[in-house]
């Protein structure tokens, strides 16, 4: 297990950093294939709700192809999207024989379509933005090593649970580990490579928001995999489990950051 982990970092890593060093469509479409298994893991792990998977497959596609051709979020745009998509799960229940559970079936296979793509495509606006290659390496820099620090303070001394019936390993000591590290990795990126990029106050600021939203988006993943009854999102990236556990903590991170620096700039 050890050696497929590190076989797969080894060829993994070097190709996410040619694609967020290149932009453009090769970034977009590292995040497309991302974007696509996270909803096809996430109907997956929630498939005792009968969710339509290929639909919702095919809605999520077209959405993410959708907000690629957007410079960055409209509001007009996401709420003709929402409805578009609400339509079609709608015009298949009524056409269905059997309206038993058909708004749980809508709900999640709407959640899949939906949510997912749209808080994914903002890794592409990130990449977008002036100096966003140097943004997309922080925001990533910054989640791996408060991932690694809540995990190994929360191992060594975490007593109290953060969040006992979703996540019984995740503890308060752990939390606040990740974070106090979030910032300070955050800090030192600025240093080393953006300081013409962000200011410090800035740096703070955005190391609190990936810490607070990154480990809140781990929750909100152990939250759906809580109700599937299942340990790991999928076995597609051979000794890491699926795309959803290794992408999930850019699921709010990736929206609040963008909008923060939105705001900052």
């Amino acid at each position: 297990m050890l050696l497929t982990r590190i076989l797969t970092a080894i060829v993994g890593i070097p190709f996410m950093f040619l694609c967020v060093f290149f932009g453009g469509t090769m970034f977009y479409l590292m995040m497309f294939v991302i974007s696509f298994f996270c909803v096809y893991e996430y109907l997956d792990i929630l498939k005792k709700y009968r969710p339509y998977i290929k639909i919702s497959l095919l809605m999520a596609v077209l959405f993410f192809l959708f907000l690629h051709f957007c410079s960055e979020i409209h509001i007009n745009e996401v709420s003709f999207s929402a409805i578009v998509i609400a339509i079609v799960f709608f015009v298949k229940e009524v056409l269905a024989e059997n309206p038993k559970s058909s708004i749980e079936r809508i709900a999640v296979s709407f959640l899949g379509a939906f949510f997912i793509p749209l808080c994914l495509i903002h890794m592409v606006y990130l990449r977008n933005l002036y100096g966003g290659m140097e943004i997309i390496f922080f925001v990533f820099i910054v989640v791996w090593v408060l991932d690694t620090a809540a995990y190994a303070f929360g191992s060594m001394f975490g007593k109290r649970k953060l969040a006992k019936h979703i996540s019984p390993k995740k503890t308060m000591e752990g939390a606040v580990a990740g974070l106090a590290f979030g910032i300070l990795t955050a800090i030192i990126c600025r240093a080393i490579f953006m300081s013409s990029i962000l200011s410090m106050c800035d740096s703070i600021i955005l190391g609190f928001v990936i810490s607070i939203f990154g480990q809140f988006s781990d929750l909100a993943e152990s939250l759906i995999k809580r109700d599937g009854d299942i340990k790991d999102s999928g076995k597609m990236i051979p000794g890491h489990g699926g795309f959803f556990d290794r992408f999930d903590s850019y699921i709010f991170a990736a929206p609040a950051v963008y909008y923060v620096l939105k705001l900052l700039k």
